[in-house]
Parts: C-alpha cells; structure tokens; sequence
C-alpha cells in the first residue's frame, strides 16, 4: 500500500517559558535614549538662581521739563545748550532702568512728548526729535511745570520728580512758575531746577532769511525764582556753565534720588549640569554592564 510521510509538527507543541531576561532585552535601548535626552538638557545649560530683593516696586517717578526756547541754541555748552542738555539727559535716563520717566517741552508753549514709561527705548528715541522750532518761541516756564504736575501728579511711586531745565526767565504763558510750584508742593512733588549758560554773554549762531548770523545772547537765567521754586517742593537748584557741570548736576540728581528708596538685590547664578552629566555617565555605564553581561546571550 502506498503511503505518505509529513514532517512532524510536534516541535510546534512545545512552547518555551518567558522568562524575565525576554521581557528586559529592550532595556538597554531604553538607557540609551535616557543618556540622549539628558545631553540634550545638558546642552540647554540649566542654571538655578538663589535671590532675594527687598526693592520698593512703586519705584521713583521722574518728568523732565526741558526749555527748548531759541536761547538754547548758544554755544557756551558744545555743540549747544539744547544738544548738550540732551546728551546729559538721555545718559541720565539710560542710568535708572527701573524708573518711569516721561519729558515735557516748553517754549513759549508747552506739550508733553512723552508719558511716564519704562520703555526707555521709545523715551530716547524721541530725544531725536527735539529741536528748536517745534513750539512758538518763548520760555513759559510755569506752562512747563503745570504740565509736568498734570502727568506726574496720579503717580502712585514713593518719589515723584520734576527736573526742570532752563536758561531764561518766564516771559510766556498763564500760570506763574511760583504758582506752579505751589501745585507741585500740593501733590509732594519734588523739583530739581537747572539754569544752562555761562555767567555774562554767549556766543550763538541763528539761521535767518539772510543767511547764518552770529551774535551774542545775554544771561538772562531768574535764578531767584528757579530757588525758590526749587524751595517749595523740597528740591535743589544747580547751575551748569559748561558741559561738564551740566553732567556732573544729572550725576548728583541720580544719586540723591537713589537714596530715597532703600534698595538690596542678591542674586547667585548656579551651573547645574554636573549631577546630569554624572547621571548620564552612569546610565551608559549601567547599559554597557547589561548588554554585556546579564543581557549577553538573549538574542
């Protein structure tokens, strides 16, 4: 009788255990991606930061009044007053980060060319835009103040002050410049003042019809009312004659400002990648040991 062989399917019944090993053969690519990850963290440079700060944040809030009348434009300070009052200015502003400042102009008129702000950045970059012309000519003074009251006087900072920047006398404008520091005396403000221009006649140069002309300007500062006005408010007067005063008037204003809030910042910077480089160097350690041991012979 004829008769046909198959091969065998017993070898299909019998089914090896599972054992731990099986289940724990993809471990070391598990330690491997662990050790990728963590360089990458690495690579991010964690830090940790131990600080402590007991800074007022109310901070100080700070109006500059500047004088951009045609008498800035003498040339006892180089290039000019107003130039030079601008370079001190925006130093000064560059010098306190942390405080709200805005600028008034005053001619024969006055308007404010910027608000309270801490985006300093938008504050000097106006600086740009000053020059003489932009307002009717004139120095109202009182004008200058009341405007810098009306922008400064809701402010809810510790310190609020007016610096004041000028080389000639009230001429202009319906509010007196004592009676404008008796507003700012209302509200606790503060005013600094500034006269700009040598002692006697300076040299200045203007631009006419006719060509440039150069003449002369007299000194013509109302320093009795710039102290008293300073007086009422609890400020200081200064006189600048030259560029160097003129800086060293702002240095002085900074530091006497900086003394009415009491500051105290710590800070340490700390570089944390060591625990995770260690961390790394052990898991590729712990994979090689696997792999090359207890993992060695699972297929």
């Amino acid at each position: 009788m004829a008769s046909l062989q198959v091969s065998s399917l017993d070898a299909f019944d019998t089914q090896q255990a599972t054992t731990f090993k099986v289940y724990m053969r993809h471990l070391p690519f598990v330690l491997r991606i662990a050790a990728i990850g963590l360089v990458i963290v690495i690579l991010a440079r964690p830090q940790s930061t131990n600080s402590w700060d007991t800074r007022n944040t109310e901070g100080i809030d700070i109006m500059l009044a500047m004088d951009i009348s045609g008498s800035m434009l003498a040339e006892d300070l180089k290039p000019n007053r107003l130039e030079a009052s601008k370079v001190v200015a925006a130093s000064f502003i560059s010098g306190r980060p942390n405080d709200n400042i805005g600028l008034v102009l005053f001619s024969g008129e006055s308007f404010t060319q910027c608000p309270l702000t801490t985006d300093h950045a938008v504050l000097l970059n106006l600086f740009k835009d000053i020059q003489y012309g932009m307002i009717d000519d004139g120095t109202a003074i009182g004008l200058g103040i009341a405007n810098a009251v009306s922008r400064i006087k809701d402010s809810k900072a510790i310190s609020r002050v007016i610096i004041l920047l000028t080389d000639g006398q009230n001429n202009r404008g319906e509010i007196a410049p004592v009676t404008a520091a008796e507003m700012a005396q209302a509200f606790g403000i503060r005013i600094y003042t500034v006269g700009v221009g040598m002692h006697g006649d300076a040299p200045i140069t203007t631009r006419t019809p006719f060509g440039v002309q150069r003449g002369v300007i007299t000194d013509d500062i109302d320093e009795p009312a710039l102290k008293q006005i300073a007086a009422i408010t609890g400020g200081q007067y200064f006189r600048a004659t030259d560029n160097a005063s003129l800086s060293a008037i702002y240095k002085e204003i900074d530091q006497l400002e900086k003394t009415k809030i009491n500051v105290q910042q710590y800070s340490k910077k700390q570089e944390e990648y060591l625990p995770l480089a260690l961390l790394v160097f052990a898991l590729l350690l712990f994979e090689m040991l696997v792999r090359n041991t207890w993992l060695k012979n699972i297929p």
